[in-house]
């Protein structure tokens, strides 16, 4: 009896580990010591080397990070790319003309001198990684200010990047974990020439719009396609007619077998960010300051968008991305504030500091944490309201062109007045080049709108600190009606006009750049947004060192229990299962862990902007046209959940099974679990993928494209 109660304790013990398996956001390097086994008794039929070699080719080859903000994979052997539409967007709509409208037709190249090339898109293969926590951390003492530790810090880096570029081949990033208790560099290779090859039509790409953004059950082909070329060496080079398709050291065959419940998921990709180790005052400021300011200028900024982009194609060219970008995060925000309220977060967290401090303030231990939480509390304390007004301010420079125009075409002025002639001469050409490009991406009466709307806002919603001196003043004189003043800002201002930026670099005045009514403003606007009163500078500065001691606290006491680090747009493994959430009347699947192309069509709203679809796709629905992609049930399946654990950045991630095939592409995650970022929530966690089969049904049997589809390596 008493073995078989040591065993019960023994199991117990050890199944916080395995319980929690789909949790987490894993270094590759790490898989073989923290992860392998658990993946192999969920399904993993590949080695931890297969998944990660710095000497042979393995999966994370055929991994890359696309533009900076999402990631993709090599699906053939001539560099074929697949990521979201999502993540293309930019690049789509930057080829459209109202003419030939990319976006909204689709798009399919017929031949490789048919692929079109964007005028900036690169991707980044991740070469290898290591700990250099120990070197690092020797450079500093805990007497240091945070800013001389991140000073010494920094320099280090330096040495450590130029060690490891190879004289500018590689590009090298060291990065903080575990809040700075630990370091660890990642090299990386970046080729810049890059094309589109496909999209389908908007009405695939995001079907469903913000209606269904977030939500499930979910019936979107959230992709795109683009192609790597290199010089004939395989080496990066800028763009050139001579350059041929990229031969990746890896590519990602294609399984067309389905998945099913209960199946391996393994995803790999770039997570953004999450919050796990964030303290509750950190959660309760974004929930009840941050966040709620956040939704409301992000609002206001799509409002003042969509007017404009109803009234013709052009139009929604112009904003098309702008607002999606803006759409998604002000429905994720809003998500965030709800879910976080819903589960109570911040008072689960604030019952962990409780313990820990309690730890802390032991004889032992109170001379390194006895003040890190009542350091980090007072650290929130002073600084909420200044989080409600820094985020109505940080809308109205993501949506408005001209709110932060002073640092960025400004600065390029005033780099130029203070130039010599020569050096005039050389810096012309790039700022025309930088006005021509921003008035492209700008309707001016729109962005009239824009700014006197946001301003508003920030003047009259910002109550609890001050706003900046020069917006006060107008917003005064004119009862925060900024109409009429943004108006003759926008007509007196050399910004808004290509003509008048050429006169002022034909003769450069201090004076006029001085005088200009939207440099003033903007200047206002950002230097009070990055100024700071002396108290929450040291308060800044003792949160930082706090933070720190909180999670190092954390990990010593086993008090907390994540074994991760949080995400930080480093290449990241997570894995999980398919799986289903309970059964819900919205989907007409069998079980409800995906969804059909019949369903996609009981969605379906004639001339709708959400839910339109082209005609072909009802025919060839109502025909069942499925042809070597329907299920074995005889549907067509669209997307599928799983339970990985996933974050923005992960869009246009792999999802693969136990043999390393890709079977879906992550690109979104359900509003339920919208708390993941702080806390994750095993019962309610999923990611919503598009099954690789839809995928190739668009391109081959809807787009005629099988071109592109017989380029990869099926696996039946």
């Amino acid at each position: 009896m008493k073995k078989i109660i040591l065993s019960l304790i023994v199991g117990i013990l050890l199944m916080p580990i395995s319980m929690k398996a789909n949790e987490g956001m894993w270094f590759l390097m790490f898989i073989e010591r923290l992860n392998h086994r658990d993946m192999q008794k969920m399904g993993l039929q590949l080695t931890a080397e297969e998944i990660y070699s710095i000497n042979n080719h393995s999966l994370k080859d055929a991994i890359v990070q696309f533009n900076g903000g999402c990631t993709a994979e090599i699906v053939s052997k001539d560099g074929l790319v697949l990521t979201n539409h999502h993540c293309g967007y930019d690049a789509i709509a930057e080829l459209s003309t109202a003419e030939k409208n990319l976006l909204k037709d689709g798009f399919w190249a017929e031949n490789r001198k048919a692929e079109i090339k964007p005028s900036s898109l690169f991707v980044r293969f991740f070469v290898r990684m290591d700990d250099v926590s120990k070197r690092i951390l020797s450079k500093v003492n805990p007497s240091m200010s945070e800013a001389d530790r991140e000073k010494a810090i920094n320099a280090e880096i330096a040495l450590i990047e130029k060690e490891n570029n190879e004289g500018g081949k590689y590009t090298v990033s060291v990065r903080p974990f575990f809040q700075g208790n630990e370091y660890y560099y990642f090299v990386y290779q970046d080729y810049k020439d890059v094309r589109l090859v496909g999209t389908p039509p908007e009405s695939i790409g995001k079907f469903g719009g913000d209606t269904d953004n977030w939500e499930w059950p979910r019936h979107t082909g959230d992709f795109s396609m683009f192609r790597v070329y290199a010089d004939k060496d395989g080496n990066p080079a800028a763009y050139s007619e001579n350059n041929v398709p990229l031969q990746p050291k890896h590519h990602l065959p294609v399984n067309l077998g389905g998945v099913k419940e209960n199946d391996f998921a393994m995803i790999l990709g770039y997570p953004g960010r999450t919050n796990r180790w964030m303290p509750a005052g950190g959660i309760e400021q974004n929930v009840k300051f941050a966040y709620p300011a956040w939704v409301e200028g992000a609002k206001t900024g799509m409002d003042n968008m969509k007017k404009y982009m109803d009234q013709s194609d052009a139009l929604n060219l112009v904003y098309a991305s702008k607002y999606a970008s803006t759409a998604n995060y002000w429905k994720n925000r809003q998500g965030m504030i709800d879910a976080l309220t819903k589960f109570g977060t911040s008072k689960t967290k604030a019952a962990q500091e409780a313990k820990f401090n309690s730890w802390a303030n032991k004889s032992e231990n109170k001379a390194k944490y006895g003040n890190v939480v009542p350091t980090i509390n007072k650290y929130y304390a002073l600084t909420n309201e200044k989080a409600r007004h820094d985020n109505y301010l940080q809308q109205l420079f993501r949506t408005s062109a001209f709110g932060a125009i002073g640092r960025t075409l400004g600065r390029q002025l005033e780099n130029y007045v203070k130039a010599d002639p020569a050096k005039r001469a050389q810096l012309a050409p790039a700022i025309e080049e930088m006005t021509a490009e921003m008035l492209k991406e700008t309707h001016l009466p729109a962005e009239k709108d824009i700014l006197a709307a946001q301003l508003k806002l920030y003047t009259t919603k910002s109550i609890g600190y001050a706003v900046a001196p020069v917006a006060k003043k107008i917003g005064e004189e004119n009862n925060n009606d900024f109409t009429k003043y943004v108006n003759a800002a926008f007509d007196l201002s050399l910004f808004t006009s290509i003509e008048r930026v050429k006169a002022f670099l034909a003769i450069p005045s201090q004076g006029i750049l001085d005088n200009d009514p939207l440099y003033v403003l903007s200047n206002d606007l950002t230097t009070h947004f990055n100024s700071k009163s002396d108290d929450i500078a040291k308060a800044q500065n003792d949160f930082g060192a706090s933070f720190r001691l909180l999670v190092e606290g954390l990990r010593e006491s086993k008090i907390g229990t994540i074994q991760y680090p949080d995400a930080n747009s480093t290449l990241r493994l997570t894995y999980g299962k398919v799986r289903s959430l309970p059964a819900d009347k919205r989907n007409d699947a069998k079980i409800n862990n995906y969804t059909t192309l019949d369903g996609q069509v009981k969605k379906y709203k004639k001339g709708d902007q959400e839910f339109d679809l082209p005609v072909k796709v009802l025919e060839m629905n109502k025909s069942k046209n499925y042809g070597r992609f329907a299920d074995k049930d005889g549907s067509l399946h669209v997307n599928f959940l799983t339970d990985n654990d996933i974050t923005g950045g992960n869009s246009g991630s792999p999802v693969l099974n136990g043999k390393g095939e890709l079977i879906g592409l992550a690109f979104d995650g359900n509003i339920e679990a919208m708390a993941g970022d702080v806390i994750f929530d095993a019962k309610l966690q999923r990611t919503i993928n598009v099954d690789i089969r839809y995928v190739l049904w668009v391109i081959e049997n809807f787009s005629g494209a099988k071109h592109i589809v017989d380029e990869m390596t099926l696996v039946k």
